[in-house]
């Protein structure tokens, strides 16, 4: 009685994290598109608002919980992935559940190392830099994040890479927000379309926005 409990407390929990993480994306984006302003002023706007993100303690305890959610999202994930690939004798992409569901649905934990892999790096390039690394401060005496965000889009290896991981994180959030809906009972029959449009809806934005970011700076260099 145990195991069914637990495999349970774990989808439930990976729901949860994995909404919360879904509106981070939203204020994630809308810092970015900061971005395709006009130089001058994305310049000033996007560093101002990278020391705000880094400055303020509110934001800084809300960060820490990022962080957390990021952890046990993938930690949990991972475990469920595993209990089931051991539970069908390390045939879990050809079980019986592949005549009934998508290539997605069964492959959502590797889709998932994968982005938690590509978070690693993202972190590596502009989070650790700007945290521990020596960087140059604009006229305001901000750190410049701006300049090493956009020095690492004008390298067409980056773009690409970055867009690769947005389609992937596209394909774990369209199956992953109806999944948490559905985990936490809140997939009724009378609101099926509408989840499904806005899970679609939202994917769609927010992967595209954060694709389409580092392919116009891209060709803006050129």
């Amino acid at each position: 009685m145990n195991v069914p409990h637990t495999t349970l407390t774990k989808k439930i929990f990976i729901a949860l994290t994995g909404l919360f993480l879904s509106f981070f994306l939203i204020i994630h984006l809308a810092g970015n598109l900061q971005l395709l302003l006009p130089e001058q002023v994305a310049h000033t706007q996007f560093n101002s608002y990278s020391h705000l993100l880094s400055g303020n303690p509110v934001i800084k305890l809300v960060s820490y919980v990022l962080y957390i959610a990021i952890f046990y999202h993938a930690f949990d994930a991972l475990m469920l992935t595993i209990g089931n690939w051991r539970a069908n004798d390390g045939n879990y992409d050809k079980d019986a559940r592949g005549e009934v569901s998508s290539w997605i649905s069964r492959n959502m934990g590797i889709l998932g190392s994968v982005i938690f892999l590509f978070l690693v790096i993202h972190f590596k390039d502009y989070w650790y830099i700007y945290k521990f690394g020596e960087t140059a401060v604009d006229a305001k005496g901000n750190k410049d994040l701006y300049i090493i965000v956009i020095e690492s889009f004008k390298q067409l290896w980056y773009v690409v890479l970055y867009v690769i991981a947005m389609v992937i994180l596209g394909l774990h959030l369209w199956h992953g927000i109806r999944s948490a809906f559905t985990t936490l009972g809140l997939y009724h029959e009378k609101y099926i379309k509408l989840v499904r449009y806005i899970s679609c809806l939202f994917t769609f934005i927010v992967s595209l926005g954060f694709a389409i970011i580092p392919i116009v700076i891209y060709l803006d260099s050129k």
